[in-house]
């Protein structure tokens, strides 16, 4: 969820399976006018134009950004996902304004807002609370949130699902898909069905409020005993499958620490980094989203808030195992055994390591060489980014080779990249090594 969103202004969210695809329409066409122009820019510069670079603009991103951000939905979170997904490897410019699209979502309009309640809670929903805000406190691409005041006292955080949302999945993902399609950026022999249907399904479940507060539920049960950890408490009394009432619970945005103490950072992330692992190993069961708004930080006591299990789902024993058995080839330093498990988990395809298997090699020997430092990981230090950067297009430019990934993998994968991103962010200096020692010893 996202504090600048909930201040943009108000934007009606298109419902309609024929609305909602004239949007994506005109979405196809602005992206094809700024790649002629882009084309002809290049002519006259004497450059022989790719695909890659006529559609990756800053033209082309601000578009695909501002009409995600109207639609909402899968559409707005498919966009999320893939500004998170693309970490160190796409031009600042573009990680810049992509990033927009993980904090930009529009609000409902009133009457829009007063529909839904009405439909949930009945004519009279008012009269359930002594204030109910209607300006929301965050916004994100499902759904917002408010601050709400029941007759008794107690806050409330009560987040209210976009209307359409759960309807327009199926059709958000073909059109994304479509687009993909449309514009040659996969190859046609890429068999992309498998993850669509599961994209599909995890929308779904993120869109079933009853489901989340299940999960809200069992997380806060989980981590009862741990006081580094606050989970809010539903509400299940006003909790239906569009709306999900819970404990308001104060706490500081976690990117804000950027600016806090080098303990402070190092303290959220290391806490954030053993939930992580406790997950994977422990748990069986990860919360798969890794934005950073999922994540607030109270100060007084040091304690990580976790908001949002929409995307939580079971992670399967085998796939645990493949990161277990990845892990202790990375804390030997065993790059040969680093490939051959991100081959044997289908992380890495088989094809592209065989076409390319330097420059896998080095891509794993940049990344081995920084974990190896002596001390804490220092996740500001990216002295491995140039290298990846460098070698990635050797791998993205051979089309031949792509492949889809193990789909458990890549949920699991999304979460630890996007954990690392954060690192990142704050800069952090984290005993990474030993957490991951002490993590498979306990697995054992």
């Amino acid at each position: 969820m996202s504090d600048e969103g909930a201040r943009r202004p108000d934007r009606s969210i298109p419902r309609g399976r024929l609305s909602r695809f004239g949007h994506f329409g005109r979405l196809a066409g602005g992206v094809a006018g700024g790649m002629a122009v882009e084309g002809m820019r290049r002519l006259a510069a004497g450059e022989r134009p790719r695909l890659g670079d006529m559609i990756l603009t800053p033209g082309n991103a601000k578009r695909i950004a501002d009409r995600l951000s109207h639609l909402r939905g899968a559409a707005l979170k498919l966009g999320q996902m893939i500004s998170m997904d693309a970490g160190d490897l796409l031009p600042p410019e573009l990680s810049t304004i992509l990033a927009t699209v993980r904090n930009q979502a529009y609000r409902m309009p009133p009457q829009q807002l007063d529909g839904v309640l009405k439909r949930e809670w009945g004519a009279d929903w008012r009269r359930r609370f002594s204030r109910f805000d209607a300006t929301p406190i965050a916004a994100a691409s499902i759904g917002q949130v408010h601050r709400a005041v029941l007759p008794d006292g107690r806050i409330l955080a009560v987040k209210v699902q976009y209307p359409g949302v759960r309807a327009s999945i199926g059709a958000d993902v073909d059109n994304v898909a479509t687009l993909l399609r449309l514009s040659n950026l996969l190859p046609p022999t890429l068999d992309l069905a498998p993850l669509l249907a599961e994209a599909k399904r995890q929308l779904a479940d993120e869109a079933d409020y009853l489901r989340e507060g299940a999960q809200m539920r069992a997380y806060g049960e989980r981590l009862a005993d741990d006081e580094r950890y606050v989970v809010p408490a539903l509400h299940g009394e006003l909790t239906t499958t569009d709306v999900l009432a819970m404990t308001f619970v104060e706490g500081r945005p976690i990117e804000a620490l950027v600016d806090a103490p080098q303990e402070v950072r190092d303290r959220a992330m290391t806490t954030l980094i053993e939930l992580v692992l406790r997950e994977l190993f422990e748990f069986g069961v990860m919360q798969t989203d890794p934005n950073f708004a999922n994540y607030r930080w109270q100060e007084a006591t040091g304690t990580l808030v976790l908001l949002d299990f929409g995307a939580t789902r079971e992670v399967p024993t085998g796939t645990a195992q493949s990161y277990r058995t990845l892990l202790a080839a990375g804390l030997a330093h065993d790059r040969d055994r680093i490939r051959e498990i991100a081959v044997e988990t289908g992380f890495l395809g088989g094809n592209a390591v065989a076409a390319h298997r330097a420059t896998v090699d080095r891509m794993i020997a940049a990344i081995d060489d920084t974990l190896a430092l002596p001390g804490l990981f220092d996740f500001g230090d990216r002295a491995f980014v140039p290298t990846m950067r460098e070698e990635a297009p050797n791998l993205v430019g051979d089309r031949s080779t792509w492949h889809v990934p193990d789909i458990e993998t890549l949920f699991v994968q999304r979460k630890i990249s996007g954990t690392a991103l954060l690192g990142a962010r704050l800069k952090a200096r984290v005993d990474v090594t030993g957490l991951a020692a002490k993590a498979i010893a306990d697995a054992a």
